[in-house]
Order: C-alpha cells, then structure tokens, then sequence
C-alpha cells in the first residue's frame, strides 16, 4: 500500500520539503557553480535506497566561494556547505561579522589565543572550532543572529527550557540557633 500526503488543509506535518524546496536548493549549487565556485562535491542527483522518489539532496561542498556571489550573499537552506578563503585574521573574522546573516561559521586554526578571539569577536550565533559545522548537540542552543534567527529565543539548551518555565529566585539566610515561633515581620537593628 502506498501513502501519499493528505490534501486536507487542517493536516499537519511539520516541515514537509517538497520538489519545489528541492528545486530551488538545486538551482541554487548549479548557480554556485555557474559563477565560478569550486564544486568539490555535488549532492544533486542523491536517491536515498527505500525512497528514491523521495526529495533529497545529498552533500554539497564548495571551495574558493566569492564574497559577491549569489550563493554567498543569500542564505541556502540545504545540505550546502560553502568555504570561502581568508587571508588575514581580520578578513577571516569581518567576513561572517558583516554578512547580513549571522547563523554559523567555523574556524580552522591550531592556535588557541586565535581560536578563542575569533569566538569571542565574531558576529554570528553559533561557532565552530575545528569541526566543519557548528551545529550543536540538542542541549546546547541552536539558533543564529541577525537574519538567521528565528523568534525570541533559541532552540533547544537552557534558552529553549527557558521558554517554557516560569523562574523563581529564592533568597535564604537561616538565623543561627532556634527561635520561639515564626515572625513575619522585617527583622531590623538592635
């Protein structure tokens, strides 16, 4: 028996990525590499063994990517993972800073004191330090800045739980010795 995805608009499915979704991400690397980016592995053409009329796109990795190419300046939603190439430290640090997008960005480096300023200066949501994406584990928060977030709070981690509980802060300072019975007045100088 075949199962399709029902027409009925009350249906809910969460995120459902459909050939239209898988097109655009497609004309997307092909643009990438119409303008003159290294297409070092294409993900186009990817049939997944049980699924083959699935919408899938496997891995897409770009090298030598230009600041003013398309697939550079626009956010691509897919398995796409786009290396542009630094110089200098402050070129490699003011490129994801002013980019209109600020979700990710990873840094490659064996020095510590670069490593740990680079994190700390640069201007995105999520950093990774010689590991190819910064996506975290579920505990930790998910989300980018800029034009890359998505509401008021992060996913997942201490700011997802956050969203869904009510804080409460208690202050205690137990007095030393018993007392009598309970006053409920504002003990002042004597």
């Amino acid at each position: 028996m075949k199962v399709g995805i029902s027409t009925d608009a009350d249906a809910q499915y969460g995120p459902v990525v459909s050939s239209a979704h898988k097109q655009k991400v497609e004309d997307y690397i092909g643009l990438g590499a119409k303008e003159g980016a290294e297409l070092v592995r294409d993900g186009r053409g990817f049939r997944l063994q049980g699924y083959e009329e699935g919408f899938f796109i496997g891995p897409t990795l770009f090298d030598n990517v230009k600041t003013d190419m398309r697939t550079y300046q626009e956010e691509i939603f897919g398995p796409v993972l786009q290396i542009v190439r630094a110089e200098t430290f402050d070129e490699a640090l003011a490129l994801p800073s002013n980019h209109q997008y600020g979700n990710g960005v990873a840094i490659f480096t064996r020095n510590g004191r670069a490593a740990r300023e680079f994190a700390a200066r640069v201007n995105v949501g999520m950093v990774g330090i010689n590991v190819p994406i910064p996506v975290p584990v579920a505990y930790h928060t998910f989300g980018g800045w800029k034009r890359s977030a998505f509401g008021d709070t992060n996913q997942h981690g201490m700011e997802g739980v956050k969203f869904y509980t009510k804080v409460k802060t208690v202050t205690a300072r137990w007095p030393e010795g018993a007392q009598e019975d309970s006053s409920f007045v504002i003990p002042t100088m004597r």
